[in-house]
């Protein structure tokens, strides 16, 4: 807690919990109301927690900011999350006050998402398609032609905090097992100015795909890359 608290933000810019699931985190109700109050924070979340522990522990208003989006954004995953419950989880949230809202990843192969999404909608729940991403089949890239193909100098867009409180350049750094650039709990806390030299490494699709920013903007993407001159 006292480590994020260092980090320097503005208002229209949050702090991201994210994972995997966030909530699992054995602290995560401490964590989320330790946290300085100046910070704005999002959650993205499977939301099979309790509903009735999460509202007795956080305010909806630790949670909710003036944004294009919720902060709070569940995302619904068909093969695994029971749709009618999904709907009564995320009513109950946002009859309570919640900033919150549904995103569905658009599988191709899954002919019923925009059923799914008519059902949130119909129930009073805003409901998004996020775009599927697998390398060279689906996904719209920035920069697909020097993915793992050229060297290249590269410097990061957002600041990517490891659960273990590392921090690291991009997420193909992260999963890839490469080293981290600092740790939150014993570094300054900064987001990297320069550009470094990328070998030939396959980019992670999270890195390269393009994306809405936090105003809902087309066209963001986490990393930076230029041709190595």
């Amino acid at each position: 807690m006292a480590a994020l608290d260092r980090i320097e933000t503005r208002p229209d810019l949050p702090l991201t919990l994210c994972g995997g699931e966030p909530t699992l985190h054995p602290d995560f109700y401490e964590i989320v109301n330790g946290i300085n109050e100046s910070i704005n924070i999002d959650l993205l979340t499977n939301c099979q927690f309790s509903i009735e522990e999460f509202c007795s522990k956080i305010k909806p208003s630790r949670l909710t900011r003036s944004a294009p989006y919720a902060s709070i954004r569940v995302s619904y995953h068909p093969p695994t999350m029971e749709l009618e419950d999904t709907i009564m989880r995320v009513q109950v949230l946002q009859e309570r006050g919640y900033s919150i809202g549904v995103w569905i990843v658009n599988y191709p192969k899954d002919k019923l998402i925009k059923y799914y999404q008519k059902c949130f909608q119909t129930a009073g729940i805003d409901c998004r398609l996020k775009e599927y991403l697998d390398g060279d089949k689906y996904g719209t890239y920035k920069y697909k032609e020097l993915q793992g193909k050229k060297d290249v100098l590269c410097r990061p867009s957002e600041l990517l905090i490891a659960p273990d409180g590392s921090l690291h350049r991009c997420h193909g750094d992260l999963y890839g097992g490469r080293p981290a650039y600092g740790n939150i709990k014993l570094d300054e806390v900064h987001l990297p100015q320069d550009y470094v030299p990328c070998k030939k490494v396959a980019c992670n699709s999270c890195d390269i795909k393009l994306k809405t920013n936090r105003f809902q903007e087309y066209g963001h993407c986490a990393v930076d890359i230029k041709e190595k001159l």
